[in-house]
């Protein structure tokens, strides 16, 4: 009979969290039967059922829950305990980190170059996505931190402020010249979950301009090209069009919107991974601004 290891205790923490062996499996780059096995050694250990099977998913059995409740704490404070011995010099392992592109155009670059110097042997998988999606990754445990716009409210989630950007209307300088929304310029925004669609329409309603339909794209780099082209009107974060507004590809226009838009640093608010908060707490002194 193998003794129960730290290695077992890790993997059912993981299970537990991510609900699928094979997320587990991903999770800790192993395969699916060696989780099974580590399941049945544990078991096997203790004499007793530690999951048990719903669908395709796994759930913590009575007894299981006790032991991962019990067993979370003892593992996050050895592991903080190592690592606070080295200063955090041996810290490893694969991050992943959930980014709008506003944030990962200002201070996301500067967050990896420091965690690339200082704690060399922890790897970042780094995704673009909305703030919805990030929101519900997070708190799934898919991914382990997100820089996204908030401000965010969830009991599930502990943030960090990291700064706001303005917001101003930017159209091409034949547009531009106008200086005033009207019903004959085509308006585009970020999908309407974005903060960003919200200021949108309620510069477009203290305008006296109906909320009509929007053009809409995903992506701000894209749309800061379309709307340079002349294709119309938008809402942007100053700080990603500052280089077109320099050369003259874009010009402010209207009313700059009285909102900023602000972001935070979130991770699960029960997080114990010490290097997850190690790199909370790194990230909770950047700045979106620069």
């Amino acid at each position: 009979m193998h003794k129960l290891a730290i290695y077992h205790l890790e993997t059912l923490l993981w299970i537990a969290r991510l609900g699928t062996f094979r997320a587990a499996a991903e999770r800790l780059h192993t395969t699916q039967p060696a989780i099974s096995a580590r399941v049945r050694e544990i078991e096997g250990q203790l004499g007793v059922a530690i999951f048990r099977r719903e669908g395709r998913g796994v759930v913590l059995t009575a007894r299981g829950r006790q032991l991962v409740q019990d067993c979370e704490p003892l593992l996050a404070g050895l592991e903080s305990a190592l690592l606070e011995a080295g200063n955090h010099a041996g810290a490893a392992g694969i991050v992943r980190i959930a980014a709008g592109e506003i944030a990962a155009a200002t201070c996301l670059p500067q967050f990896a170059s420091a965690i690339g110097k200082d704690l060399p042997g922890v790897t970042l998988h780094i995704d673009l996505d909305l703030t919805a999606r990030m929101l519900q990754n997070v708190l799934a445990g898919t991914r382990d931190i997100a820089f996204l716009a908030g401000p965010v409210a969830s009991p599930g989630l502990r943030t960090a402020p990291i700064g706001a950007v303005d917001l101003t209307w930017l159209a091409s300088p034949s547009i531009a010249k106008e200086n005033r929304l009207h019903s004959d310029i085509p308006i585009w925004s970020v999908g309407e979950h974005s903060p960003i669609h919200r200021v949108t329409c309620e510069s477009l309603k203290a305008a006296g301009l109906p909320v009509r339909a929007i053009n809409t794209c995903n992506n701000v780099e894209a749309m800061l090209g379309i709307v340079a082209s002349g294709a119309g009107a938008a809402v942007f974060p100053k700080v990603m069009a500052r280089r077109l507004i320099e050369t003259g590809q874009l010009a402010e226009f209207h009313t700059r919107p009285k909102s900023q838009l602000r972001f935070e640093v979130a991770i699960r608010s029960n997080e114990t991974d010490p290097v997850v908060l190690e790199l909370f707490r790194r990230a909770a002194h950047l700045s979106v601004a620069g």
